[in-house]
Formats: C-alpha cells, structure tokens, sequence
C-alpha cells in the first residue's frame, strides 16, 4: 500500500510580521490559520505559541499563469532528454523556492518552425504532473496552461487530445511565426538563429524561406479551430504577444480575457480599453527589458497597464520583481499593489476565488519573506495551511 505523506494542518499564529494585505501593509501584525484556511487577521497583540516572524513579510503565495521552466528540466542540454517525473519534481522545487503556490505550467501544444520535440513531450509532461498531484509529490500546486500554437496544423489535433484532462486550467492563442507578433523583427530573428545554431547566414535565410512558404494560409485556418474548440470548454482564455489595436479586437471577438506579454503600448493600451487583464514578463521588469526587444514591462506599469506578472522563463522573477517595484520611486506601486500584480490578480483572472489574499476564508497558501540589503528570500512557505518549505 502506497501512504503519501503532507506536513500536518494544524492552527497556527504569526506574531510580529508586516502584514501584506491586499490594501496595504499592516506593521507587525498577527495572522491566524485555522487548518487549511486563515481565520484572522489582526492587528493586537499575538496569542501565546504564535511564530514570531522577526519583522519578516508575510504575504500570499505567489500565482504563476506562465512558466515554460518545466521544459527546460526535461531538455536540461539541448541534446538530453530527461524522465518526465523527475524533471517535473525538480521544476516543482524551484517554483517553490521563488514562492510560487499556484502555478500553471504553460506547455507547447504544437511549433513554431523546427521544433518537433515539442510535439512528443507533451503528453509524458501532462502525465508526469497527473502523477506527481495524484502521489500528492509536489510542493506547489500545479495546474496546466495549453500553449496553443497557430502556426502548426498538428495543434488542433493535440488540443483535441488534451483539452478535457482535470488539470488543464488555461489556454493561450498564439503565432510565433517569424515576422510576426514576438520576432515580427526579422533581422533580429536571423540574428538568434545565428547565434543558437551556429550556421551561416545563407542557411538560415533558407530555412526561414522554408518555414514561411510552409504557413502560409495556415495560421488563420488552424486559429479558427482552436478558438472553436476552447470556447466549448469555458477555460480561461488568452491572447499572447499583441502587437495592435486589431489583434486585440480580434482576441476580444474570440472570447479572450487576459492579454499575455502585449508587445507594444498600443497594443496594451488597447487591451485595458477592452476590459482584458494584462500580463507582463517578470523577467522583462527584472532585467530592464525584453529579451526580444519588445515594450519593456517598466513602460507598461509607469501606465498602469499591468495587472498580472508571470515568471515566464525564470521562476523567482516574480518575487524579486514584486519588491523592485514597490521599492521604484518612478511608478505608482506600493508593495501592496505589486504584490497584488502577484497573488490577487493572478488568481481571480484564472477563475481561484479561494487564494491570493490574506484574509479570512482565503486558503492558507502563505509566504514568509525576509529581506536583507534588498534581496527578498522565502524563509517559509504554506500551502492550504501545510509547511512545504
């Protein structure tokens, strides 16, 4: 007989912790956990037996809508390919360790170009993390984002197969044809290819020509059967890489409620218009930019025009992002509203009424977060009332 075995739920008091709370910090304050939810949270003195947190933060656990980590444990080298499990395992710590509770993982459902291995890792990935949340394995709750890719008539085929298994979550609409939307720069495409392949120009050139005679006509055609196909299953839809005002209205039409990484101001100024949730790359905020040259995160929040962050390709960018941008004198976030960018929105953009905040009733998905010179780190985390780190 198998037996899993979870850290035990019991109550639990924090004494002398700075509170984030979704309207703002509330110093030294206690916070109550009743199981697997909070029961209070208060600003008098603590009950004996309460933790004391040293000053530390407590705040929610942190709601990832975007991670590609989990491929990179099962490509560790680009010519290694890991077991599934095990890299899921590892992918699940390193969520944990940046203070992500929730996290969807985003997976390839067809390619771009030359990147057929895409298509074969899918279902091991998805059956990895079914395993690993049915052997209750993970730290972090993991859900499944579908990457759906438009510029691939393999993807409505592999939509079809995955769309109706519990733990798929979230999908996304995207074109990564080269040209177009994220590398509608096409020297600077040619450029990376260079760079990741190590061919010459002219061979490059030659398997761009080859990829752009292919998918033609098949974007629009495969778009329309996707769009189709995740209307029918009421999940939380996104648009990716908007570039215009028209690709917005055309997500808009198509059901899409968040608008994942717009890449331009108009784009984003487009979507807040339409009433779309926006995502921003933390890594973009971390790094100071793009890494393809695209509106830099800071642009976007010194208009307001982020609601969520995503991870994206690093899985502590969010957690270090959140305190960059409370501590940027330049943009209007306290650590409240970046923290909500985090936790709170995230969540209530995915359809999670239950997490994302510290209030009572809210499922005890908890951080405890140090700081020394500026450098936040998780010293303790809880998820649904249970230690996990």
């Amino acid at each position: 007989m198998t037996v899993h075995v979870r850290a035990r739920r019991e109550s639990l008091s924090f004494a002398n912790a700075n509170l984030v709370l979704p309207d703002g910090v509330a110093a030294r304050g206690t916070l109550v956990l009743a199981g697997a939810a909070i029961e209070a949270v208060e600003p008098e003195a603590a009950p004996d037996g309460a933790i004391d947190c040293g000053g530390d933060f407590l705040m929610p656990g942190i709601v990832d809508v975007h991670t590609d980590h989990f491929e990179k444990h099962v490509y560790p080298r680009s010519h290694v390919r890991w077991q599934a499990l095990p890299a899921a395992l590892a992918h699940d710590a390193q969520m944990i360790g940046g203070g992500i509770t929730t996290v969807f993982d985003s997976l390839c459902v067809g390619i771009a170009g030359t990147e057929s291995h895409r298509r074969e890792i899918l279902t091991p990935m998805i059956e990895a993390l079914e395993a690993g949340a049915a052997g209750d394995m993970f730290k972090a709750e993991h859900f499944v984002h579908l990457r759906c890719e438009t510029a691939d008539e393999a993807t409505i085929a592999l939509l079809g197969e995955h769309i109706g298994r519990k733990m798929v979550r979230l999908a996304s609409v995207m074109d990564h044809t080269p040209g177009v939307k994220q590398s509608r720069d096409l020297e600077g495409y040619i450029g990376r290819r260079i760079a990741a392949t190590g061919w010459e120009r002219p061979v490059v050139e030659a398997e761009l020509a080859e990829i752009l005679e292919r998918l033609s006509g098949v974007v629009e055609r495969v778009r329309h059967e996707v769009v189709g196909l995740l209307k029918k299953t009421g999940l939380t839809l996104m648009s990716h890489d908007d570039v215009t005002a028209a690709h917005i209205a055309e997500a808009k039409a198509d059901g899409v409620s968040v608008a994942e990484f717009p890449t331009t101001l108009e784009a984003a100024r487009a979507a807040r218009a339409a009433g779309l949730a926006i995502v921003a790359g933390a890594p973009n905020y971390v790094r100071g930019g793009s890494q393809s040259d695209n509106i830099a995160a800071s642009a976007l929040l010194a208009e307001d025009l982020v609601d969520i962050l995503a991870s994206d390709y690093v899985p502590r960018a969010i957690l270090d992002s959140v305190f960059l941008i409370a501590g940027n004198p330049a943009l209007p976030h306290g650590l409240a509203d970046a923290v909500r960018l985090a936790t709170l929105n995230p969540a209530r953009a995915t359809g999670l009424a239950d997490r994302g905040a510290l209030a009572p009733g809210q499922r005890a998905d908890i951080l405890r977060v140090g700081l020394v010179d500026g450098q936040p780190f998780v010293r303790a985390a809880w998820r649904a009332g249970a230690r996990v780190a």
